[in-house]
């Protein structure tokens, strides 16, 4: 059991794990049968007929796809970076002691919050060319996604914060360091190795975002698999490939904040 399950359930008993054992076995069944089901319409509708998938024999399809991955890497690695820095001051701001600047810095991160990163990436590409500010398309992906990326490492960050025990910030003030030597030298160290894998986790979202770039035709992985599916009959199995790259970094990536979170003993927190 893993902290932050052994946080929020207690250890089952011999009848729970009975049950649990039961329901897994069962749903593991419906799962696989629906499975076995789904192929069998699909084998039924020709949908692994070899002409769909000869595609994937030639090399220009894999160096278009990969061109298209490293595209969503570049884009995913911008916008973490530029969010890490982002989130910093969002969440300064938030618990800055200047009462203006805390409701700014709050209302920011509740509107970007609650708001569709999709909608952003429509705003950098309809409203600056009214004003003559013309964008690139990689920029169009990267500042929406890490705008969106900021507010919820601000929250991220404020959690770190607080899970500072004030004993530490005491401790630092009675030796006579101001507020900024403070967070530099006492709270901020303690903060970033407690929130390093829930900020992990959040590159799982970030990447995930950048599949809007089809919206600007950025030439992420979505945008280059929608060309290939329009010149071609095999959209099924495109998007079969492209789908299973998605889960599988993400998935990788998720492990590796659980191994983070191991290692550092401390929990995954969620904003």
């Amino acid at each position: 059991m893993t902290p932050t399950e052994a946080a929020l359930f207690e250890a089952a008993g011999p009848r729970a794990r009975r049950r649990i054992l039961i329901g897994t076995i069962a749903t593991s069944l419906v799962f696989a049968a629906l499975v076995v089901w789904l192929l069998m319409r699909l084998d039924a509708n020709g949908q692994f007929d070899p002409q769909y998938w000869d595609l994937f024999a030639s090399v220009n399809t894999w160096k278009f796809l990969g061109a298209g991955f490293i595209g969503t890497i570049r884009a995913s690695l911008s916008a973490g970076v530029i969010a890490l820095v982002g989130g910093l001051v969002l969440m300064f701001g938030r618990i800055s002691g200047i009462a203006p600047v805390r409701w700014l810095a709050t209302a920011v991160i509740e509107f970007v919050r609650g708001t569709p990163t999709l909608l952003f990436i429509y705003f950098f590409f309809l409203v600056p060319s009214q004003f003559g500010i013309h964008m690139s398309t990689y920029w169009m992906v990267v500042i929406p996604v890490s705008f969106y990326a900021s507010a919820v490492l601000a929250e991220v960050y404020r959690a770190g914060v607080q899970a500072v025990p004030a004993g530490q910030r005491e401790a630092a003030e009675s030796l006579g360091l101001g507020r900024w030597q403070v967070y530099s030298s006492v709270i901020l160290p303690q903060m970033f190795r407690i929130i390093v894998p829930t900020m992990v986790t959040q590159l799982v979202v970030v990447v995930k975002d950048t599949t809007f770039g089809y919206v600007v035709t950025y030439p992420e992985m979505m945008q280059n698999a929608k060309v290939i599916v329009a010149n071609s009959t095999s959209m099924l199995p495109v998007y079969l490939i492209v789908a299973l790259i998605y889960i599988l970094v993400n998935y990788a990536i998720s492990r590796f904040a659980r191994w983070l979170s191991s290692r550092s003993d401390v929990k995954i927190l969620v904003a």
